[in-house]
């Protein structure tokens, strides 16, 4: 850094000012194409098995957690159509309908959707075995597959796929 700058002193007033930006400038980006190489890397078998597991492991639980949630409200919603039955309330029990309806889309939705992004994990950390544009395509057709997963359900939930 010293002789740079012994360099730079030698160069005229706005010279000595831009050097060292320039410098920095030139840093960065050098650390920034190191950074984004290294991301593309491919990890060991066994890390990635490791991975894949570890990623299969907490998409069941989200997926369970879905359906769980699915199945916690849909009795709520089943309770108010049997609720507006014994009432014998022709309009409560239209709406009473309506609600288990979107309730049963709704839920339908969101498992669908922890179900595409729990094979996303799965597909993402698999990508992980593969290096350079291998592994950056095969996580962009990870991706693809998520939003076209995520498209279709939904379409199911409002009722027009």
């Amino acid at each position: 850094m010293d002789v740079l700058m012994r360099c730079v002193d030698s160069q005229s007033p706005t010279m000595t000012r831009n050097k060292p930006m320039k410098l920095y400038s030139l840093l960065m980006i050098a650390a920034a194409g190191l950074s984004v190489a290294a991301c593309n890397k491919a990890e060991s078998p066994a890390e990635v098995q490791h991975d894949v597991a570890d990623a299969r492991a907490d998409a069941q639980r989200d997926v369970a957690d879905a359906q769980a949630d699915t199945r916690e409200n849909m009795a709520d919603a089943q309770k108010d159509v049997a609720d507006a039955q014994a009432d014998r309330d022709p309009g409560e029990l239209a709406d009473a309908a309506q609600d288990a309806s979107e309730t049963a889309a709704k839920g339908d939705y969101k498992v669908a959707v922890a179900q595409a992004e729990a094979t996303h994990k799965v597909a993402v950390e698999k990508c992980e075995s593969l290096s350079g544009s291998a592994q950056k395509d095969c996580k962009d057709r990870a991706d693809s597959e998520l939003d076209y997963a995520k498209r279709q359900a939904e379409l199911r939930r409002d009722g027009t796929g």
